[in-house]
C-alpha cells in the first residue's frame, strides 16, 4: 500500500485555495511546534456563508493537503457546518492520512475554528466560548509524535 493515498497526493501537487484574502472577515493561524507546521486560514463571509476561503501553510505534504482538502469541505458552506468539521473528516476526504501525519488534519480544523472566533470576535457576535477551545489546553496530547 502507498503511503499517501491519490487524493493526499493531489492535494499536495494541486492544492486548492492557496493564497491570501487582503480584507479578510476572519483569520486564523495555528502551528504545531514539534512539527513546524504553521496553518493561517482566510475567510471571506456573507449573510453567515463562507463564499471564500484561502490558506498558506508552511509544513509537510500531509499539512498542504490537509489545509487543501479542508477548504474545500467549507466553501460555500455556513458557519455552523464549517464548525462541525473534524479532523476526521478532513483525514476521510483524503482517503486516510498515516498515523503520525494526523495531527495534519488537527491543525486544519484549528485553523478553521481560529479564523470563525477571529471573524466572530471583530464583529461582536456572541458564541459559545466551549465551541472554541483553546488548543494550548489540551496539552498537545494530539499533536505530537508519542513523546512526552
Amino acid at each position: 500500500m502507498a503511503l499517501y493515498s491519490e487524493k493526499v497526493m493531489d492535494h499536495f501537487t494541486n492544492p486548492r485555495n492557496v493564497g491570501v484574502i487582503e480584507d479578510a472577515d476572519g483569520v486564523g493561524e495555528v502551528g504545531n511546534a514539534k512539527c513546524g507546521d504553521i496553518m493561517k486560514i482566510y475567510l471571506k463571509i456573507r449573510d453567515g456563508i463562507i463564499v471564500d476561503v484561502k490558506f498558506h501553510t508552511f509544513g509537510c505534504g500531509s499539512a498542504i493537503a490537509s489545509s487543501s482538502m479542508a477548504t474545500e469541505l467549507i466553501k460555500g458552506k455556513p458557519l455552523s457546518e464549517a464548525l462541525e468539521l473534524t479532523n476526521k473528516a478532513v483525514a476521510e476526504a483524503l482517503d486516510g492520512l498515516p498515523a503520525y501525519k494526523m495531527h495534519c488534519s488537527v491543525l486544519a480544523e484549528e485553523a478553521i475554528r481560529a479564523a470563525i472566533k477571529n471573524y466572530y470576535d471583530r464583529n461582536g457576535i456572541p458564541y459559545d466560548k466551549a465551541q472554541f477551545p483553546d488548543p494550548a489546553d489540551e496539552d498537545e496530547h494530539h499533536h505530537g509524535d508519542g513523546e512526552e
